[in-house]
């Protein structure tokens, strides 16, 4: 089956072969009224041959019925046409079908031969009907009138409905390929939006897992530090009170600075979100105050000295949470990882941060091998936060282990090692207790890893521990 322009449903709801009642209703009224056009032509046709009328009524009629068939069968139409024009009928049905066939998906050639031949025929046909009038005196014109009159009918009954067959046709097919591209682009833009989303949620989950990385380096070094003071303040408390005055001194020094790191990095996630920054910049500030006030209260118990801080960072972490759910929470995110987190810890701070932890009790050794350089920021922050979560790792679980810290600058790349021998035995004095979520070597990892470096992590033969980190310079 030929289409000619009006098939656009994939599923039709006609009958037979039409895809619409609609082209059923045009066709039968078409073939009406070609049948009968057919049969009233029929009755000349039949006085001409010496045929009874109604022999000719009838072959008219059912000549002119085959334009029912237009849509299934073009060519049977227009080769029915062609073989009654010498009975001087079927015009409808010639017009109609030449239309019908230059608007079907049929090759152009099969097209161009039909009309060829229904050009030849009609000009045929008028030369002779013309010629004939005018020898008879029916029609008073010059000689040039005969052949003007052949090719002006021919032509009229041919060109046109081609050419608008043609034009249909073509238009249709440019109407079908729009829609088919239409198409195409709403699936590739449902596409781009599905890998969207998931860039987002990957975004969003990205930033949730840096946030809380950021958080544990910020808070937890400084208070494991601040509860092996707090355990040793409540040690020597009666026995030294000058001692005991400048454990407390520490644990406050070292308490205003994990609020002062966490107040910066809650700034960034404040800034850019409305009245829910607002909000959640609210419910911080109440937290980082308590906090503030325990770390002053430090040396009556360490456990509280411990505990508030991590309700701070309990606030920090529903902040950045909420901040990553929405949807302008991505853009804060990317910059803050672009340095909305202020400029963060680097490797000249790295005196303070073993001395920190020798002020804590730890047998601590640090060395530096190579010309020391300065570095990206994210490369020194990234080492700073080795060591110090290392550092950490040694306070939790091998507190009293003499550890060394070795740093060293190559040519292409920084490397840094932390190591702890065997912790001694556990004695009476030795009871503080750190929790610890495992999170640590992850973090150390992750961090390494953004920026193509390596890193290893185990216990040594000795029965310590051993953390080393190549970073790419």
């Amino acid at each position: 089956m030929t289409t000619t322009g009006e098939e656009h449903t994939a599923a039709g709801t006609g009958p037979w072969w039409w895809v619409r009642w609609r082209s059923a209703v045009l066709d039968a009224g078409l073939a009406l009224a070609s049948a009968a056009e057919c049969g009233g032509e029929g009755v000349r046709f039949a006085h001409d041959a010496g045929l009874p009328v109604p022999i000719g009524v009838v072959f008219g009629v059912i000549a002119g019925s085959v334009l029912l068939v237009r849509r299934k069968w073009p060519i049977a139409v227009v080769l029915v046409s062609i073989a009654i024009t010498p009975a001087q009928m079927g015009f409808l049905m010639g017009l109609v079908g030449l239309y019908t066939l230059a608007a079907s998906e049929l090759p152009r050639r099969i097209t161009a031969a039909l009309a060829a031949m229904s050009f030849a025929g009609m000009l045929i046909v008028t030369f002779v009907r013309t010629h004939q009038g005018v020898m008879s005196g029916d029609v008073t014109m010059g000689d040039w009138f005969v052949p003007f009159a052949s090719i002006t009918t021919a032509i009229g009954m041919t060109a046109p409905p081609v050419l608008l067959g043609l034009y249909m046709g073509a238009r249709r097919r440019l109407m079908e390929s729009l829609r088919e591209r239409a198409d195409s682009l709403e699936r590739e833009l449902q596409l781009l939006a599905e890998r969207a989303e998931e860039r987002a949620e990957w975004a969003r989950n990205e930033e949730r897992t840096r946030i809380a990385r950021e958080m544990h380096d910020v808070v937890a070094h400084r208070v494991s530090l601040m509860v092996v003071h707090a355990a040793a303040l409540q040690a020597i408390a009666r026995k030294d009170p000058e001692k005991a005055v400048k454990n407390a001194a520490l644990v406050g020094d070292m308490g205003r600075q994990a609020l002062t790191e966490l107040r910066e990095m809650l700034g960034v996630l404040r800034s850019g979100n409305g009245a829910d920054g607002r909000v959640s910049a609210a419910s911080s500030s109440a937290a980082l105050s308590s906090t503030s006030s325990s770390s002053s209260s430090s040396s009556s118990s360490g456990s509280a000295v411990a505990a508030v801080p991590l309700a701070a960072v309990g606030v920090a972490a529903a902040v950045a949470a909420s901040r990553a759910a929405d949807g302008a929470g991505v853009g804060g995110v990317s910059g803050a990882g672009a340095g909305g987190v202020v400029e963060g810890p680097c490797l000249a701070e790295l005196d303070e941060l073993v001395g920190q932890s020798a002020a804590a009790g730890m047998v601590v050794a640090l060395s530096v091998e190579g010309d020391v350089r300065a570095y990206a920021r994210e490369v020194e922050q990234t080492a700073y936060r080795v060591v110090q979560e290392a550092l950490t790792n040694v306070h939790k679980h091998a507190a009293g282990a003499k550890t060394y810290v070795r740093l060293a600058h190559r040519m292409s790349e920084i490397a840094m090692q932390v190591e702890n021998e065997c912790p001694p035995e556990v004695g009476a004095g030795s009871s503080v207790r750190l929790p610890s979520g495992g999170n640590g070597l992850l973090g150390m990892k992750e961090r390494v890893a953004a920026l193509g470096g390596v890193f290893v992590s185990g216990p040594t033969d000795a029965g310590g521990f051993r953390v080393s980190a190549v970073i790419p310079a």
